[in-house]
């Protein structure tokens, strides 16, 4: 559905080294910096990227916007909440665990990027 998500970034390196480690527990390589400074996770089924706002204003979360990462495992959405947390980001919302709901049982954990971006590491447990 997605072609790419990009969220803005006021610390391009402190933003970088925090999806470096998230998305590196992942698998995912280190993000690949642009001739205008924006950073780029280019994946077979998509690319998240990073950028300072072009209007020049401060870049600024979205009130009520989670971008949720597919997870293989709950040991790695426990991974990445752990990279996440080691590097800029802050845990909000529950602690990671499961829940139940009417889409099935998820493995779910959040974090906020050090922009103050909400995401969130998803993992459908098996029915």
């Amino acid at each position: 559905m997605f072609s790419h998500i990009m969220v803005g970034a006021n610390d391009i390196a402190a933003s970088k080294a925090f999806y470096d480690a998230t998305l590196g527990a992942f698998g995912i390589g280190p993000g690949t910096m642009d001739d205008k400074g924006r950073v780029f996770y280019m994946t077979p089924t998509g690319i998240f990227a990073l950028s300072k706002p072009i209007d020049g204003q401060p870049a600024c979360n979205g009130n009520g916007s989670t971008i949720g990462f597919a997870a293989p495992s709950p040991d790695a959405a426990d991974a990445w909440h752990a990279a996440g947390v080691a590097n800029g980001g802050t845990t909000c919302e529950d602690p990671p665990g499961v829940r139940a709901g009417a889409m099935g049982a998820l493995y779910l954990a959040y974090l906020r990027d050090p922009a103050g971006n909400k995401l969130c590491a998803l993992h459908r447990m098996p029915a």
